[in-house]
């Protein structure tokens, strides 16, 4: 939780998120008595970064769970830290900035720096009341857990009586509750109920994640590249974008980087290549896979050499740039010119650039494939 806060980068932050939220959830499986004595705060703080996320109803899940277990007496010991959090709500922000003022009285001017630790935290089986209730107030679909919003409160209530100890961040969060409670009881009756779903972890939203980090921090690599090589060969810096959006059926997109990108480097002398590695094959499509699976088959050794791995700029583009044509159902005369681009491309390029040639072809056949059918 401490990683995630003080990240400022969207993607680095989203990253650092879900892994954030794997690392609870692997705790949580495992079974020991380190494990059960987390269980209540692991799920608050997962709770804390769906509703970050805006996964409400995962947010909800976890809730949910933390109010079933309310009888485990070894969580009681634990509290929720107000400065790990990201951004909630305007509250939890106000909260925290009087806890910041309060301690400032304490120890400047009642000298008590006892109480300094204590300011900024919150007791877990309250502030899971107040997480729940702000969740209900944002969520729009029909629950069936039978809970309003109204329900929920007056146990609010019942658990702030039944407290032996009150944090102040306990105290100003029930305050600023009770004003806005009115609106949001009013949105909740008028949405229903709501509904639970499963707490599986979604792997497939990290690995996208990680896919966009990697694919910014390649195309930060290409900038550098520009800066210190540009002087000695061309070199475009949006072949990784344009990878990326093909990926992710944004066709126009990478047909408008790609095309520009083989007007930049169809009469280069010298270009940037493309590794084909283990990590970077996931945004390639089935065809390049196949093709560059086919040459180990044919020459296993290939594959430990960096020579033999290697796709130019310019193949990359005009393979994305047919791709993104033909799912675009584009006219026979860009096709042509497309395909006149792909001959010029295949003269100037060496003949021991095996996968570049294989790739020039495929696309080659491919268009005049499709042109035959006019």
């Amino acid at each position: 939780m401490k990683a995630v806060v003080h990240i400022r980068d969207s993607t680095v932050q989203l990253v650092e998120i879900n892994l954030c939220k794997l690392c609870l959830q692997r705790a949580l499986r495992c079974k020991d008595s380190d494990s059960d004595s987390i269980y209540c705060l692991a799920n608050i703080y997962l709770a804390v970064l769906s509703y970050t996320t805006e996964q409400y109803q995962m947010a909800i899940d976890h809730c949910t769970l933390v109010m079933r277990s309310q009888d485990h007496p070894q969580c009681s010991s634990h509290v929720v830290q107000g400065e790990l959090f990201l951004k909630i709500d305007d509250n939890i922000d106000s909260v925290l900035g009087l806890a910041v003022f309060y301690q400032y009285v304490l120890s400047a001017a009642l000298n008590q720096q006892q109480q300094r630790q204590y300011v900024s935290v919150f007791t877990t089986e309250l502030f899971v009341y107040y997480l729940h209730i702000k969740l209900l107030s944002v969520t729009k679909c029909p629950v069936i857990t039978g809970t309003s919003s109204s329900e929920l409160f007056l146990r609010y209530v019942k658990c702030i009586y039944e407290m032996h100890q009150l944090f102040i961040g306990d105290l100003l969060v029930f305050i600023l509750l009770s004003y806005s409670l009115d609106c949001i009881h009013l949105e909740i009756e008028k949405d229903g109920r709501f509904f639970t779903t499963g707490n599986e972890s979604n792997t497939s939203e990290l690995v996208e994640l990680l896919q966009k980090f990697a694919v910014e921090k390649f195309t930060s690599s290409r900038l550098l590249e520009t800066d210190q090589f540009g002087s000695l060969a061309i070199i475009v810096t949006t072949d990784y974008e344009a990878l990326y959006a093909y990926k992710h059926g944004d066709y126009q997109r990478c047909l408008q980087l790609s095309t520009e990108n083989v007007h930049t480097l169809l009469n280069a002398i010298r270009m940037a290549c493309v590794v084909v590695h283990e990590v970077f094959i996931q945004l390639l499509d089935d065809d390049i896979v196949s093709l560059t699976a086919l040459r180990l088959i044919v020459n296993p050794n290939c594959g430990q050499y960096t020579v033999y791995r290697k796709i130019m700029q310019v193949t990359l583009s005009l393979y994305l740039m047919t791709q993104c044509q033909l799912k675009l159902r584009h006219s026979v005369t860009s096709l042509a010119e497309t395909l006149h681009y792909i001959k010029l491309a295949q003269r100037r390029t060496p003949v021991n650039n095996t996968l570049d040639q294989l790739i020039l072809r495929l696309a080659c056949c491919k268009i005049v494939t499709e042109l035959t059918r006019y």
